[in-house]
């Protein structure tokens, strides 16, 4: 008898987990955001970082639900950003920006949860730059190029600082 009520247990931890991550997809797709930066660093080899990172934005009043999302993912941090215009409450983000945790635990979950809106050709494209990393081309000219040539694809696909720099346009 004890035995069948911790397989029932374990089977509603298991479903309660499934309706979590089903939750937290489609949260994504409404406030998350898969980004890539770019930004001029002396102390890199090439003088310029890549930056990746996942976030997900809510106001003060709903800063539980980042809470949740970080319990679940275990990894990343919840960060105030204080604001100071005509807004009554301030921004929380749920942001993870580390290398491995960007690749052991977001990049696995948005692979078995597919997102149904234009941010999932975003992750696809800020994935695709989290595997150059891991595999170091972001180290070079040539991956840094490409790189930044990703970035152009995704979000607001602002024109990149990156490819209109000097430095870039002699070496390319």
């Amino acid at each position: 008898m004890n035995n069948h009520s911790n397989k029932v247990s374990s089977a509603d931890k298991q479903q309660e987990r499934r309706e979590t991550a089903l939750w937290i997809a489609g949260f994504t797709d409404g406030e998350g955001c898969f980004s890539i930066s770019m930004f001029r660093n002396k102390t890199t080899a090439h003088g310029w970082q890549v930056f990746p990172e996942f976030v997900v934005t809510q106001g003060e009043k709903s800063k539980h639900a980042l809470d949740e999302m970080q319990s679940f993912f275990d990894c990343g941090s919840v960060v105030i950003n204080k604001r100071y215009d005509n807004h009554t409450e301030h921004i929380y983000r749920y942001c993870v920006r580390r290398l491995e945790d960007l690749q052991t635990h977001i990049i696995p979950f948005f692979e078995k949860n597919i997102l149904r809106t234009a941010k999932q050709n975003d992750f696809l494209l800020w994935k695709e730059v989290i595997l150059m990393m891991s595999r170091k081309e972001h180290t070079d000219m040539k991956g840094l190029t490409k790189i930044a040539k990703l970035i152009e694809k995704m979000n607001r696909k602002k024109p990149s600082k990156f490819l209109e720099s000097s430095e870039t346009k002699r070496q390319v």
